[in-house]
């Protein structure tokens, strides 16, 4: 646990970064990574008994970022999530057979959407299909903080879920977008990241991202031109242009990369 400023901290132990906002008569979550680490943060945070969950809002419905939701039944009086963030953790609750293991959001909205019920109000935004087709970007006005979930990886190669909707294109814009939306005293919190301790960052760590990401694209395209095959684009073990980007998935960017860009030759 590591707080940020004006009361808005976050949680790191398995999973996407948490961010949680101690308000003075309630608190808000954003995300739960999973069950046995969400209690160790409820179990934490509960210590001060006159301090009740008031929210608990998914930046989108992979299992790193809402397995830990079921933890907080009880306890939390509305979870809330875009709508297609609730349509795909169901869509997946269902073909894993775990329904019984979700606390689905109760809230969902469209491209905006505003918390009212704690001392400083809370924003989420909607810009269209990226990392999913359902991810939300979280704003803590008072602090300058937003939780940016999956649409940062930080240094590190990005999951990219082309079964729940994703788009690279779409992700590029989005990124581009949050750069001009937010100052250069924004503070972004990100959903991973190589050096666990660079969960979070500023304005260049989104343009980082981004550059990433279009490097991505043009590398499979002018693959794709050069007349490669798609095993042999995946044999790919670096993207030029790209040397900060660490770990062991750039197969998925690869992968998503292609089906992207073939599909829109198609």
């Amino acid at each position: 646990m590591k707080m940020l400023r004006n009361d808005v901290g976050i949680f790191t132990e398995k999973g996407g970064t948490i961010a949680y906002y101690i308000s003075k008569n309630n608190i808000a979550i954003v995300d739960a990574e999973y069950p046995e680490q969400s209690k160790h943060l409820i179990d934490a945070l509960q210590k001060d008994p006159g301090k009740p969950f008031g929210i608990l809002i998914n930046t989108h419905h992979h299992g790193d970022h809402t397995s830990g939701n079921i933890s907080f039944k009880g306890i939390v009086p509305h979870v809330a999530a875009h709508t297609n963030s609730l349509l795909n953790q169901e869509r997946v609750a269902k073909e894993q057979n775990k329904e019984a293991l979700q606390l689905y959001p109760d809230i969902t909205y469209g491209d905006t959407w505003e918390y009212k019920k704690m001392k400083e109000n809370i924003n989420a935004y909607y810009y269209g299909p990226a990392h999913t087709n359902g991810d939300s970007i979280i704003f803590f006005p008072h602090a300058n903080i937003v939780h940016m979930g999956d649409l940062v990886f930080n240094r590190s190669w990005a999951f990219i879920d082309r079964t729940s909707g994703a788009s690279i294109k779409n992700w590029i814009l989005i990124l581009d977008k949050v750069q001009k939306q937010f100052d250069n005293d924004t503070l972004f919190v990100f959903g991973h990241a190589f050096d666990p301790e660079k969960v979070t960052g500023n304005k260049s760590d989104i343009k980082a991202m981004q550059n990433y990401l279009e490097s991505l694209l043009s590398f499979v395209n002018s693959q794709i031109k050069a007349g490669k095959t798609k095993d042999e684009i995946l044999k790919a073990t670096s993207i030029p242009g790209v040397t900060e980007w660490q770990g062991d998935g750039i197969n998925s960017g690869l992968q998503s990369a292609y089906e992207e860009e073939i599909q829109g030759i198609m």
